[in-house]
């Protein structure tokens, strides 16, 4: 059986002399593994299109237990990653939450535009990295199933709660001074702000996601709390973010 997808590479691994075994996020199929064979054979014609971080047209062949790569062509490289760093780990970041959160033959063609809007705008250079970071993390677990709640505070149900909190693990809201009879929860400290950004991000259209900005102290509050609250749904860290951060010391 062969299939022609699109799909973004979220990770390479080394195979053999010459092949690589790629993780590759599809519109259409989901998350697949595949066998690129002989794409690491100097000269293959196939070598750019399996770069990690490339959107490219594919054509497999097998069926949904093994797939193998049989044709590639880059659509889009995202270059302004490869020159920079610190963009090429923020991004790799992004490739593993998307990992993450994807299944085998389970297509969600939502994350997969998200994380390419992502990318994109890193690669270019629109708004600020930390602020994307953000918006892509909060919108990407909202998509996965993790959205929180953050219509009002979850004690004294105000709209807008008095020093606003996020309870990380429950995923509400609730003013610095409202209490219930449960144990200790950790909570990240938002603003008007930053609580005002969050819900854009959330419940907004899917092309003004990353259409906002806040002030230094507001955007500050934003994008811990979105880390935060990603890697405490996620229970689990990411070695990529640790490797982002030491490259912004």
């Amino acid at each position: 059986m062969y299939v022609n997808t699109r799909g973004l590479i979220l990770r390479e691994v080394p195979y053999k002399e010459t092949s690589k075994i790629l993780t590759v996020l599809t519109a259409d199929e989901g998350k697949l593994t595949v066998s690129a064979k002989g794409v690491r054979r100097r000269g293959s014609k196939l070598a750019p299109a399996t770069q990690l971080l490339t959107f490219s047209d594919m054509t497999l062949s097998g069926n949904h237990e093994r797939w193998t790569l049989t044709e590639a062509v880059p659509v889009e490289m995202f270059e302004g990653l490869r020159t920079d760093l610190e963009l090429l780990a923020l991004g790799s970041y992004f490739a593993q939450l998307l990992e993450a959160v994807s299944d085998e033959d389970m297509p969600n063609p939502a994350v997969l535009s998200l994380g390419l809007k992502a990318l994109y705008r890193l690669s270019e250079g629109k708004g600020e990295p930390g602020l994307t970071k953000a918006a892509f993390e909060l919108r990407l677990m909202a998509l996965s199933g993790y959205m929180p709640a953050l219509e009002g505070c979850c004690v004294c149900g105000r709209e807008e709660p008095l020093n606003p909190r996020l309870e990380v693990q429950a995923g509400t809201l609730r003013c610095r001074d409202c209490r219930e009879d449960t144990a200790y929860t950790e909570t990240m400290a938002l603003c008007e702000g930053a609580l005002a950004a969050m819900r854009h991000i959330l419940s907004g259209d899917d092309k003004r996601v990353f259409s906002f900005t806040l002030g230094q102290e507001a955007a500050g509050r934003l994008e811990r709390a979105a880390e935060r609250y990603t890697l405490a749904q996620l229970d689990r860290g990411f070695s990529t973010l640790d490797y982002y951060k030491q490259c912004r010391l």
